[in-house]
């Protein structure tokens, strides 16, 4: 199983960003997908999540992520995408992809990537 985050960089506050996540060797598509995210600043911080989409398509959202943040997913179910926009320093985190297999959809115990760093400078 592979779980393979892209897209990350830094960014100045205002603008956009696009993460990609590309999971293989899970059995049965589509698979359930989620972005999580976890930032540096503050000693301890737990990873939160950010968006998922469920095995019957169902999206949520976090809170700070709604109306600025949109996720999708490709027709093969395989690919989970980020779109990031208007973006704030409160952004600047570890980004990370979770994925698993319809059935259970458990991301938590599922499979994860090593996670693509996002900074964003004001």
């Amino acid at each position: 199983v592979q779980v393979v985050e892209s897209g990350g960089g830094s960014i100045q506050a205002g603008g956009s960003l696009r993460l990609i996540c590309v999971a293989s060797g899970i059995d049965d598509r589509p698979y359930c997908m989620g972005w999580f995210r976890q930032g540096s600043g503050k000693e301890g911080e737990e990873r939160e999540e950010v968006a998922r989409i469920d095995e019957d398509g169902t999206i949520h959202y976090a809170e700070f992520a709604k109306g600025r943040f949109t996720v999708s997913q490709d027709n093969d179910g395989t690919t989970l995408y980020l779109q990031m926009s208007s973006v704030k320093s409160d952004d600047t985190a570890m980004y990370y992809c979770a994925a698993d297999n319809k059935w259970s959809c458990d991301l938590g115990d599922g499979y994860w990537g090593q996670g693509t760093q996002v900074t964003v400078s004001s």
